[in-house]
């Protein structure tokens, strides 16, 4: 099989768009005076755009020739990457390369990047014109006894007429900001320290952005102008995408994170070198990287990923960082601290479980969780033929036997905000809940299709069990899902999926290379559509749980259909195939069992009163600048958390997990400042009251300490799945007709026990 990556597209979202012809004519950057430098594009990265319009015109399962209609497509998709909120370009920048709009398929074929870097350096400068002028707004004062207010999301707004209706609207961002620190209690001096520090912050980011971030938007563009999940990844970012499939790296063992211009430990990976040497804690900041007995670079202010492809190296190599230990001022005495680089395991993306105890009358049930992050494999080290080689369905298989001696009576996959991975894993991942069979169709470009089987006989569980899914689940999850469902195999309970069902497969550019050392980069491409073995397909619409929670977002802004180019919803001749049982006749005593529960539970009740008011919040779309009318709604948001913390502390939690977690090298890649955000509503209880504060402005302990008790907070929906597949086990053991049914290749002691 080959090579085939199924992964949501939001992981790569940055896209960008070009321009030729004509530069005498392009808006007036004030190039002369701007306090930034003029990024320009490398040869490579000329050729490499070249190369891959070839293959995308040829190979994409969408091919789309590079004309002039795809140079209008680019244009536009270049600009909304860049500046997607309209808050710094205005319509005269636009108007400015309107000339050029047809043209950027010549500046790919021509190998001249000229006009697409230009664009690029114009936003350069409209966004240090914007923070300039944010940080001139400081120094006076706000009126906030005004009624007026903020467009929260800009999105589909016009562009700015002209520089006056520019600074309007950063006067009405600064003022929200200001209003934020405000409420929070901040002083005036206070407030005014902590914006300038924060827009000079924007501004320093945005300067540490070099010609392959540049070069990897404007790809991005193009690549996503044809279909949303076909991606350019630059040399690094084809790295970091290996290292995210195969979750290892050789390094040292810490998580870093940038903050201010250091470079700080963010996490300690236990077992790694830096664990085991003792050397290094949390909040040590890394000032200087050397190479064995090397040199020691000064790395102060450096990207963060700059700093990390430093520390990384090959295994059993030694580096030697300089370091300012966390309790030391800026002024105090540094270390210096050697470790030697070992193969380091990212194991908080890989499958956890946990056992969640529902009691129910008097009747205790165990429901074994596995939590999957990603379908992740090490492709190399299994073409390589390690024995031992890193794969999701190698964990889950290792953790449903210990799941069987923990003698838990049903099992559920939460796989939400799982947004795809390895096509490989989807189908031997199923396969473990299958004897034998097909998984899931795909149809090539040609029109061909192949089915995709798992031909392992047995099963590594082949009691109950159910699919957890939200919005997030994307690609490898709804194969998954979907086979489980086509098969009768298992309850799928959540929310209708992502609706992505397209597949990817990576072509390395360096084929085309002249000479070793250009490096051209990969695509992510789409070559072909996937169509669950029903002979539906899960694009656009998604996997339709059988048991439906509340949705946590809306169509318009996440999920496949969103995108405006997505691939339609078709369908295909079914696969050949023998259902392992029927779970129809449970579902609507599942549904009536769970809809009596949640209107009682008060959890669930604030839940989808949280998810009401975010939407309604989304679909007005401003927030006022008065700041009596913010200062009640913070009021009445304040008494709300208050109540439910109250009610939380004065009632027991009959569920917490019995066993495993939640029981009793790279963090913030530098991106562009005005990347979209397009997520689910986050649902992790009542959320604490605004601090204004964004980013590196709090503490690292104070950040950590707000991870560590989101991350501990009762997962309500979570909890609730554990509450249905306990009430199906139960079903099933009392009625030996309906678990013939729903399982007839099973006995009734094999599936539930006693």
């Amino acid at each position: 099989m080959k090579k085939q990556l199924l992964t949501v597209a939001l992981a790569f979202a940055m896209s960008a768009h070009v321009v030729t012809a004509q530069p005498e004519k392009v808006a007036a950057a004030k190039t002369d005076t701007a306090p930034i430098v003029q990024i320009k594009p490398a040869p490579a990265q000329t050729q490499a755009a070249l190369w891959a319009s070839r293959v995308l015109a040829r190979y994409h399962y969408k091919a789309t020739p590079l004309d002039d209609a795809m140079s209008a497509k680019i244009f536009d998709a270049y600009f909304k990457a860049l500046d997607s909120e309209k808050l710094y370009f205005t319509q005269a920048d636009i108007d400015s390369f309107a000339p050029v709009r047809t043209k950027l398929d010549d500046a790919i074929n021509n190998e001249d990047l000229t006009v697409p870097f230009q664009i690029y350096n114009v936003y350069q400068q409209r966004f240090f014109d914007r923070m300039t002028y944010a940080r001139e707004l400081l120094k006076g004062k706000f009126d906030f006894t005004t009624d007026e207010s903020l467009q929260i999301d800009r999105e589909k707004a016009p562009w700015a007429k002209n520089e006056d209706e520019a600074k309007d609207l950063w006067r009405k961002r600064v003022k929200n900001d200001w209003l934020r620190l405000k409420l929070a209690g901040k002083d005036e001096k206070a407030i005014r320290e902590t914006l300038d520090k924060r827009y000079e912050g924007y501004q320093n980011r945005l300067k540490k952005l070099n010609n392959e971030d540049v070069f990897q938007m404007f790809m991005n563009a193009y690549a996503m102008a044809i279909e949303p999940h076909t991606n350019y990844l630059g040399p690094r970012s084809a790295e970091n995408f290996d290292i995210a499939m195969r979750l290892s790296l050789d390094g040292i063992g810490a998580v870093l994170q940038s903050r201010e211009d250091y470079t700080v430990i963010r996490e300690i990976v236990p077992g790694g070198p830096a664990d085991k040497s003792g050397k290094l804690k949390v909040g040590d900041r890394i000032v200087g990287v050397a190479q064995g007995n090397g040199p020691v670079t000064d790395v102060m202010g450096w990207r963060i990923d700059d700093v990390v492809q430093l520390v990384r190296g090959e295994r059993n190599s030694t580096v030697r960082l300089d370091v300012l230990p966390a309790d030391a001022g800026q002024d105090g005495k540094h270390t210096t601290i050697s470790l030697v680089r070992q193969k380091i395991s990212m194991e908080e993306q890989s499958a956890k479980k946990k056992v969640i105890e529902v009691t129910d009358n008097g009747v205790k049930r165990r429901i074994g969780v596995i939590q999957l992050p990603t379908f992740y494999q090490d492709f190399e080290a299994r073409r390589k033929g390690d024995k031992d080689f890193k794969s999701a369905t190698r964990d889950v298989k290792r953790i449903l036997g210990e799941l069987k001696k923990e003698k838990v009576d049903n099992v559920l996959i939460d796989l939400r905000n799982n947004g795809g991975g390895s096509l490989i894993e989807a189908v031997e991942l199923t396969g473990l809940f299958i004897d034998k069979g097909p998984v899931v169709q795909q149809r090539s470009a040609e029109g061909r299709v192949e089915v995709e089987s798992d031909t392992d006989a047995g099963l590594a569980w082949d009691g109950p069990m159910g699919v957890l899914i939200n919005r997030g689940s994307a690609s490898a999850s709804e194969i998954f899902a979907a086979a489980i469902q086509d098969y009768g195999r298992g309850v799928i309970i959540g929310e209708p999926s992502f609706g992505k069902g397209t597949v990817q497969t990576l072509i390395n550019l360096d084929r085309f290379s002249q000479n070793d050392k250009m490096k051209y980069g990969e695509l992510k491409m789409t070559i072909a559509q996937f169509f669950r073995i029903n002979g539906g397909t899960t694009q656009l619409r998604g996997v339709t749980p059988d048991i439906r929670f509340p949705v946590t977002s809306d169509d318009d802004n996440f999920g496949e259909s969103s995108y405006d180019n997505a691939l339609p919803w078709v369908q295909i001749k079914p696969a050949t195939y023998m259902p392992s049982g029927d779970l129809k006749e449970l579902f609507n005593p599942l549904q009536k069992k769970h809809d009596s529960r949640v209107a009682k539970d008060r959890d669930f009740l604030d839940i989808e009163q949280d998810i009401a008011e975010a939407l309604k919040v989304r679909k007005d779309n401003l927030i006022s600048l008065n700041e009596t009318v913010r200062r009640k709604e913070r009021e009445n948001q304040e008494a709300k958390a208050r109540l439910r913390e109250s009610r939380l502390a004065g009632k027991d939690n009959p569920d917490e997990p019995v066993s495993g977690p939640g029981s009793k090298e790279q963090r913030g890649k530098v991106p562009t400042p005005t990347s979209p955000k397009k997520t689910n509503v986050v649902l992790k209880g009542a959320a604490s009251a605004d601090d204004g504060l964004q980013g590196d402005e709090r503490s690292l302990t104070a950040e950590l300490a707000a991870e560590k008790a989101a991350k501990n907070a009762k997962d309500v929906y979570l909890q609730e799945a554990a509450h249905i597949l306990a009430d199906e086990a139960g079903m099933l053991k009392a009625d030996t007709r309906m678990a013939s049914r729903a399982m007839p290749y099973m006995s009734m002691l094999k599936q539930v026990g006693n």
